[in-house]
């Protein structure tokens, strides 16, 4: 057979083909490289944060066992779930019953070897179960911060020969602290725990949606669908595509001038961090919005109206469906971020030592980012690996909310 070459396939020709198979294969190699370099470095930050966060999910405590017959302790139950179960047991010598147990098992003096709230925790037990009151019980106790420091292996010499003494006696081994989920901020990196911030995360968030979301759809759906193409509505879109570019801390000032002045009673509240981060969410809702409802097909609402709805009834019955998904997207961008922040929070006072969960969206609170922020300033071990374990519970509660509102994406898409 005959073969046959094409006159008009010169040797620079080739040339310029094989540099640009040569320019194509780098592309690719580069690119490879960048997700790879990107997915190395996110396993290495997951990799780090969660063998310092195994700490922080345990804490170090003492195995006593208490004769609760024989101590002398009494208590009915309608005192033991009121209000004054803590001081009832107190005043009925628990803290020294506590510390006696202890000196009984380990020839120590208690509250040399103990966390101070540890007789707390005891009558937390005695109110879940009045009944311990009349048996022997096994009581996991928290130590003291420096001889637990000791059992990790720093501190003073003498507190790491006590702790390996204890350890080998079986009395002191790290457990899983259930508590650090349940309790609130503390001194002492033994009694820490994560609720208190996580409850103001929670409530902050619920703000921050009921006040960026639908001002911020209405917002979108005036500019797109109602406002006129004028000198002033060119303004405002300028304005708001800058706004969603504004350093953080700007709607941090923003909230202090305007809302506690307003709000002066309500410094570090949930509503105040609310409505601050609100603000700062708004305009990235706003321009997906936009371009969520631009992205509908004419069409959809040409065929509404041919059928005699109104503006307003092709606009929520048909326009918003449809748009809905693409707007859902921008809440989660949007809500993510303001999730992440400090910075606006810090100005506003949310930075306040909060011992106690907030009981609504005016009480005093503080939240995750923040007291992340705040443990990390601490030098103590115990408190490293506490923020590490509290990142781990931050990343956790982001991609439930995220994955809410992917579900609700997908739940409300539409094809057409």
């Amino acid at each position: 057979m005959a073969s046959f070459s094409n006159p008009t396939r010169t040797a620079e020709f080739d040339k310029r083909l094989r540099k640009r198979y040569l320019a194509e294969k780098r592309f690719k190699f580069f690119g490879l490289a960048a997700i790879l370099f990107s997915i190395t470095v996110l396993a290495i930050l997951l990799v780090s944060m969660s063998l310092n966060a195994v700490g922080g999910f345990q804490r170090t405590e003492l195995q006593v066992p208490i004769d609760f017959a024989a101590s002398g302790l009494a208590g009915d139950e309608a005192t033991l779930r009121s209000e004054r179960a803590l001081s009832s047991l107190e005043a009925q010598g628990l803290p020294q019953i506590v510390e006696a147990a202890v000196e009984a098992e380990t020839g120590l003096e208690g509250s040399a070897i103990l966390n101070s709230s540890a007789w707390r925790e005891v009558a937390q037990q005695i109110v879940d179960d009045p009944g311990i009151l009349q048996r022997e019980e096994v009581v996991s106790l928290p130590i003291d911060a420096k001889l637990a420091s000791g059992y990790a292996g720093e501190g003073s010499p003498e507190m790491q020969a006590l702790a390996d003494e204890l350890s080998e006696a079986g009395l002191i081994e790290n457990r899983f602290d259930w508590g650090f989920l349940t309790r609130s901020d503390a001194t002492s990196p033994q009694q820490v725990g994560i609720w208190g911030a996580l409850k103001g995360s929670m409530l902050t968030m619920l703000v921050t949606l009921a006040l960026a979301f639908p001002i911020g759809v209405l917002a979108a759906v005036y500019l797109e669908e109602y406002a006129p193409k004028n000198r002033l509505t060119d303004i405002i879109e300028v304005s708001i595509n800058n706004l969603a570019a504004v350093p953080s801390i700007i709607f941090g000032l923003l909230g202090l001038a305007v809302f506690l002045w307003i709000f002066p009673n309500m410094r570090s509240a949930p509503l105040i961090g609310g409505m601050t981060l609100a603000l700062m969410t708004m305009p990235v809702i706003v321009i997906s919005g936009r371009n969520a409802i631009k992205a509908v097909p004419p069409s959809i609402r040409d065929g509404g109206l041919a059928l005699g709805a109104s503006r307003v009834q092709v606009v929520f019955h048909h326009v918003l469906p449809l748009a809905l998904p693409g707007i859902l997207t921008g809440t989660i961008i949007g809500m993510a971020r303001a999730l992440g922040e400090t910075a606006p929070l810090l100005m506003i006072g949310m930075r306040a030592f909060v011992a106690s969960p907030p009981d609504g969206f005016t009480s005093p609170a503080t939240v995750l980012p923040v007291q992340i922020f705040l443990w990390s300033d601490e030098i103590d071990r115990g408190f490293v690996e506490r923020t590490s374990a509290a990142i781990i519970v931050l990343l956790i509660f982001l991609l439930l909310m995220n994955g809410l509102a992917i579900y609700l994406r997908n739940k409300f898409e539409k094809k057409w």
